[in-house]
């Protein structure tokens, strides 16, 4: 068998069968790969699909994901990131979780309308609210359509408060209404940095922002005084398991406030996904990798029980677990908690400071 021609600049290498669709009338990859030898270049082009959402504001259930409610401008993530727990959500919208997932992105261009309507709801009451629960809201679409901007823009207008979770560099250009959010204690960052080895970062999240820029942007939010931890998430075994004191050392001396980490969890779809990611990429270690991801996860490659799925079991997952409590006392003996302000928007429900 002819080994698979690698596909530069995604995760996924292939498209994957979308679970809940009885008929899909897609290419197959034996065609794709048939016109591949004949010569023909195959392109995975990324395109760009409106929708109409009526609501944007969504209520988190998840009891272990740290957010009660999260908002997220584009569905699907052009980043790449080969073990994104996010793929699976692809498949409600009709598409797979693989190749799909990364390049056809559904965009939600009303998201700064139906924020403010909700902002000035009577019925809401303010708490914070993650941009970037599902997918990365600095996505590279965003340079161009700037949704989140606006978003942000709005959150400031109605004195609201925001958390942001993203990979992309792309947050700086925000900073003059980031810094505004953080004096009156209205934002948090959340950069999520999961190597400091740039080939780990080209082949494991192929389009995101480069290791060297996510830690100059680090340093930068902190300098203008916007609280920022950073997430090294998932750790997987024998891929960036060894870095958990060197990547620790190196945002701790950049003013991250805290630091945090979950285990990878392979779960729906993704399982496949890494797989085939694994054979194209690290076929050397593919079995080792797996069978060690296996070990925290009770013998398979998914553990979806709340309280243990973050975290995992086994004795791997306890290695890693002291790993982290040895860097947290080496370099964030002094850690924040950050806590926003939700008590400034009532006064600004209409936009401008109730005075009576």
């Amino acid at each position: 068998m002819e080994p698979k021609k690698f596909i530069k600049g995604r995760g996924a290498q292939e498209k994957v069968h979308n679970r809940f669709s009885a008929n899909q009338y897609e290419l197959r990859d034996d065609f794709l790969n048939y016109l591949q030898k004949e010569g023909e270049s195959i392109e995975y082009k990324t395109t760009f699909i409106e929708t109409f959402p009526k609501t944007i504001v969504n209520k988190v259930s998840s009891p272990d994901v740290g957010m009660m409610y999260s908002l997220n401008p584009y569905q699907g993530c052009e980043h790449g990131c080969v073990y994104c727990y996010a793929r699976n959500s692809h498949e409600y919208w009709g598409y797979g979780a693989g190749l799909d997932f990364e390049s056809k992105i559904l965009v939600k261009k009303n998201a700064p309308e139906l924020l403010e309507k909700k902002l000035k709801s009577k019925h809401w009451k303010a708490y914070p609210i993650a941009l970037s629960g599902n997918t990365d809201c600095y996505q590279p679409i965003e340079k161009k359509l700037k949704i989140t901007r606006r978003l942000l823009q709005t959150f400031l207008k109605y004195k609201h408060p925001v958390g942001i979770i993203t990979k992309n560099a792309l947050i700086q250009r925000d900073i003059d209404i980031l810094s505004e959010l953080a004096e009156d204690n209205l934002v948090s960052v959340f950069l999520s940095i999961t190597s400091l080895n740039e080939e780990t970062r080209r082949i494991l999240e192929p389009r995101t922002a480069s290791i060297k820029k996510r830690l100059e942007t680090l340093e930068k939010l902190n300098s203008f005084g916007i609280p920022t931890s950073v997430m090294m998430a998932p750790i997987i075994p024998s891929i960036n398991s060894h870095e958990i004191l060197s990547l620790s050392k190196e945002v701790s001396k950049r003013g991250a406030k805290s630091l945090g980490y979950t285990i990878v969890r392979l779960n729906g779809a993704i399982g496949q996904i890494f797989i085939s990611w694994l054979e194209n990429t690290l076929p050397d270690r593919k079995d080792k990798i797996l069978h060690q991801i296996m070990e925290c996860r009770d013998g398979n490659l998914n553990d979806s029980v709340f309280g243990r799925r973050m975290k995992g079991s086994g004795n791997i997952a306890d290695q890693i677990h002291q790993m982290f409590a040895i860097a947290k006392q080496k370099y964030f003996r002094n850690e924040e908690k950050i806590s926003l302000n939700c008590d400034l928007h009532e006064s600004y429900k209409d936009g401008q400071l109730r005075l009576f």
